[in-house]
């Protein structure tokens, strides 16, 4: 039976949790650049991604699915500059992208990742 390890983990949530193979992340928003355009956000937020795959055994090249939530769609093509930059463009995962009413206004961009762990 595969154990469930929860890394970060608050009163409210764990940031990362693992199960068998599986990587969850929690949605991930802007933390020092909360305020900031959607370029500094996403590019936070992807760094923050690449820190918490790597705490549980995985990487951004074995992401199999993300869900990007914008406040904004019109904001998608800068959204899609600072994620083309970085998504591994050998192992691009299924992504959706929505327009969505964020937890605060501040929050212009939150991301969901599923990731599968790096082989043993």
């Amino acid at each position: 039976m595969s154990t469930i390890t929860r890394f970060e983990s608050g009163a409210r949530m764990s940031q990362a949790v693992t199960y068998g193979d599986m990587v969850y992340l929690a949605g991930q928003v802007a933390g020092t650049v909360v305020g900031a355009g959607v370029t500094a956000q996403t590019q936070e937020i992807l760094a923050e991604i690449d820190r918490l795959l790597a705490q549980a055994g995985s990487d951004k090249s074995r992401i199999l699915s993300t869900t990007i939530y914008l406040a904004d769609i019109a904001t998608f093509a800068e959204m899609n500059a600072a994620w083309d930059s970085w998504v591994s463009k050998d192992n691009p995962p299924a992504r959706a992208t929505v327009e969505a009413k964020l937890a605060a206004p501040e929050y212009l961009v939150e991301i969901v990742v599923v990731a599968v762990k790096r082989p043993a």
